[in-house]
């Protein structure tokens, strides 16, 4: 008798407790998974691009890949984690951590976090409340194909829609491609069809209509952006080059540096598959500023380029390379530059060249 209510009592404790994670789950899907690596190993494998670079305050690496997951290197050994250990899809957009020292990865399904022994899948369920309200602890995510942002600001994860203007160009979308904290409160948001900006009370839009852009050649497809230390926003577009915005001015960056192709020729390469014969500096996929104020941008065909202010010089990472496509760039907190490849590999400015670093 004492066995049978023993039963009873323990029945009855694991279906209060299925019922309180139930409760706590409304509103938020979230899938947890206690955490064991794939596989280890003492190089990096990654062979499909390394698409985000990020060094946390402990001074460990995470390098996110197009499709293979994101890998943990601390300076000894590189872990890998896929949607197999709970993270919420293989193809990796940034990677950010928190105040807690959680780290957060964007990804093309959803958002996930780290917390050093759980994986946290985030998926917002619905339209949440339009409320850009900012605050200092705010973490932003692409939201995939929808045309918003996520934002987590501490507690939980919100999709804020953007206000898309009226009469867009057929064929048009506001889905976002990259995200650059600015100056005076400003957050930019570039996106396939133009760019927004939010300074806490109103949005800032740059697209086709706003600069004038009629012909179908001279469209917007931005796919990198930066706010530099002076208030110039970069906004690299795939095919039209680098657009600057300084104060109110507006220019096409590389048209004035001479580094834009012919558009046809540019379409044409493309086609052919002829990547090496685009030498502009027209198909932009990164920009990042340096600790010296270099502005770097990683092109498509091209490779990299700097521009100190006055000169614009063109490097190629490795002539040994089928591509020399960049993904993404990053200073890391010893003021090393890394370039991560389409190729897998990540390289090291060395004042003149590249270095393979992983």
């Amino acid at each position: 008798m004492k066995k049978k209510i023993e039963m009873i009592y323990i029945m009855l404790i694991l279906t209060l407790n299925l019922s309180c994670v139930e409760k706590n789950s409304t509103g938020k899907e979230i899938n947890q998974a206690e955490v064991v690596a794939t596989s280890n190993s003492d190089s990096l494998k990654f062979t499909s691009g390394i698409s985000a670079i990020f060094q946390d305050r402990k001074g460990n690496y995470w390098f996110g890949s197009h499709n293979e997951g994101v890998s943990f290197f601390n300076g000894k050994s590189f872990e890998y984690f896929t949607i197999n250990d709970g993270l919420a899809d293989n193809q990796i957009r940034s990677i950010q951590e928190d105040k807690n020292g959680t780290i957060w990865f964007g990804t093309a399904n959803a958002v996930s976090s780290f917390d050093g022994k759980t994986m946290q899948k985030h998926t917002v369920i619905g339209n949440s409340e339009i409320n850009w309200t900012k605050t200092e602890v705010d973490l932003w995510f692409d939201a995939g194909t929808r045309q918003g942002v996520y934002r987590y600001d501490g507690q939980k994860l919100n999709y804020l829609p953007f206000p898309i203007p009226k009469n867009i160009s057929s064929g048009s979308t506001y889905a976002v491609t990259s995200i650059s904290i600015g100056k005076n409160n400003m957050i930019w948001f570039g996106t396939y069809a133009g760019v927004f900006g939010y300074n806490g009370s109103e949005f800032t839009t740059i697209n086709d209509e706003t600069l004038r852009l009629t012909k179908d050649s001279e469209k917007m497809h931005v796919r990198s952006i930066l706010e530099d230390s002076k208030g110039r926003l970069w906004i690299g577009n795939n095919g039209i080059g680098v657009i600057l915005k300084s104060g109110n001015s507006i220019i096409n960056f590389s048209k004035e540096q001479g580094k834009l192709i012919p558009m046809n020729e540019f379409k044409t390469n493309t086609l052919n598959k002829q990547f090496s014969k685009n030498t502009g500096l027209q198909s932009v996929f990164a920009i990042t500023e340096d600790s010296q104020g270099n502005i770097w941008f990683g092109d498509r065909d091209s490779g990299a380029w700097k521009f100190d202010g006055k000169t614009l010089t063109n490097y190629k990472i490795d002539p040994k390379l089928t591509s020399q496509m960049i993904y993404s760039i990053y200073e890391d907190q010893n003021k090393n530059l890394l370039f991560g490849m389409a190729n897998g590999g990540v390289y090291k400015f060395n004042g003149k060249t590249f270095d393979k670093q992983y």
